[in-house]
C-alpha cells in the first residue's frame, strides 16, 4: 500500500510512518521543506496535494492542520484524519460527499469510539468515556495546543441542553486499574462521531495519572486567565503541566450507566514502553451475555499490553458527580 503522510515529522506522524514501514508498506513523507519526499504546504495551495494523492492508495493527515478542503484535494483517494476537534470532524463529514474519509483514527476519538459503539446501550443510557494519560506521556505541539484550546472554551455541541465548560466539571470513578481518580469533562468528539443514538448521551472526561497535575488542569479550566502570562504562550506552559512525571501509560474506559445501579464497563488499558510501539487489542470471552472481567484474553508484545474488557459492576455507589 502506498501512503502519502502529511506531518510525518510530528509526534503522531513519526509513529504512523514507522508502523507502516514495519508492516511492509511504502510511505511518502510530505512537508514544507525539501528534505521531505514530496513538498506540500497544507497551509497554502493544495494543488500539489491533489497531484500526489492520485498516485497513492491513502492519504493520512497527521499534520494537525484542519482544513475541510483537504477532502476535495485528495479526491477519490481515502483520507485518514487524526484530528480530535469535534467541529472540524463534523465539517469534514458534511463536505466529504462521495470522497472517502476516515474520522477518528487515534486514542480518542478512535479506540474510545470503538469502545462506546461496542457497548450494548439502551435508549436513554448515559455513556461516560473516561480517558487517562500517563503524566510522563510526550505529545507533539499540535496535541499540546489542542489541550490548551480547551481552556476557557465550551464543549462543542454537548448532549446536554446547557453550556458545558471544558476542564471544570468532573466525575470521580475507578478505571480498569481499580484506582479511583477525578476525571475532568473534556471535548473529545465521540458524541459527534456517533451522534444521538436513541437518546443516548455520550460524555468524555480526561485525567492524568498524577492527581496534582489533574488538579492543575482543573485550575486552568476554572481560571482561564492563568493560561497566559505576559510575553509567554499558553501551549508550552500547559505542556509542562500535563506531561511532567514518569508514568507512560494510557487507559480508556467507556462506562454505561442507567437509572438502576448497574453499569457496563469496556476498557482499553495500555502500558507503553516504546513510544513507537503498536497497539494490540483483544476482547474477553462472552459468558451468558456478560464479559468475564476476571480472565481477560490478551496478547503480549515486546512493548505494549492492551486489554479490552466489559463487566457488570455497581456504578452508582462509587461515582460522585460534581
Amino acid at each position: 500500500m502506498k501512503t502519502l503522510l502529511l506531518g510525518a515529522r510530528g509526534a503522531v506522524g513519526a509513529v504512523v510512518r514507522q508502523e507502516l514501514i514495519r508492516a511492509g508498506h511504502h510511505v511518502t513523507t510530505a512537508g514544507r521543506t525539501h528534505d521531505s519526499d514530496a513538498v506540500i504546504d497544507v497551509h497554502a495551495d493544495l494543488a500539489p496535494l491533489a497531484a500526489q494523492a492520485q498516485n497513492h492508495d491513502v492519504v493520512v493527515n497527521a499534520s494537525g492542520v484542519e482544513r475541510a478542503d483537504l477532502v476535495h484535494a485528495t479526491g477519490s483517494t481515502p483520507l485518514v484524519e487524526i484530528s480530535a476537534t469535534g467541529s472540524y470532524l463534523e465539517e469534514l463529514r458534511g463536505v466529504g460527499g462521495d470522497n472517502p474519509v476516515l474520522l477518528g483514527a487515534g486514542l480518542a476519538p478512535g479506540a474510545s469510539t470503538v469502545l462506546v459503539a461496542s457497548l450494548h446501550s439502551r435508549p436513554g443510557d448515559d455513556i461516560d468515556v473516561l480517558i487517562m494519560l500517563g503524566s510522563g506521556e510526550q505529545h507533539g505541539p499540535a496535541a499540546v495546543e489542542w489541550t490548551a484550546d480547551l481552556v476557557g472554551n465550551d464543549v462543542y455541541r454537548p448532549p446536554e441542553s446547557e453550556r458545558i465548560r471544558n476542564l471544570v466539571t468532573s466525575v470521580r470513578s475507578s478505571g480498569p486499574d481499580g484506582k479511583t481518580r477525578r476525571y475532568l469533562r473534556a471535548d473529545f468528539p465521540d458524541h459527534i462521531l456517533l451522534g444521538d443514538r436513541d437518546g443516548t448521551k455520550i460524555r468524555s472526561y480526561l485525567t492524568l495519572s498524577s492527581a496534582p497535575m489533574t488538579t492543575a488542569l482543573q485550575v486552568l479550566g476554572r481560571v482561564p486567565a492563568l493560561r497566559r502570562t505576559p510575553g509567554r504562550q499558553s501551549a508550552p506552559r500547559l505542556g509542562r503541566v500535563a506531561h511532567r512525571g514518569q508514568e507512560s501509560t494510557h487507559r480508556t474506559t467507556a462506562v454505561r450507566t442507567r437509572t438502576r445501579p448497574v453499569g457496563d464497563h469496556r476498557a482499553s488499558d495500555g502500558t507503553r514502553r516504546d513510544p513507537c510501539s503498536p497497539a494490540r487489542i483483544d476482547r474477553t470471552d462472552d459468558h451468558g451475555g456478560h464479559r468475564d472481567a476476571r480472565r481477560p484474553r490478551v496478547r503480549r508484545g515486546d512493548d505494549r499490553l492492551i486489554t479490552v474488557l466489559i463487566r457488570s459492576t455497581p456504578a452508582t455507589p462509587d461515582r460522585s458527580y460534581e
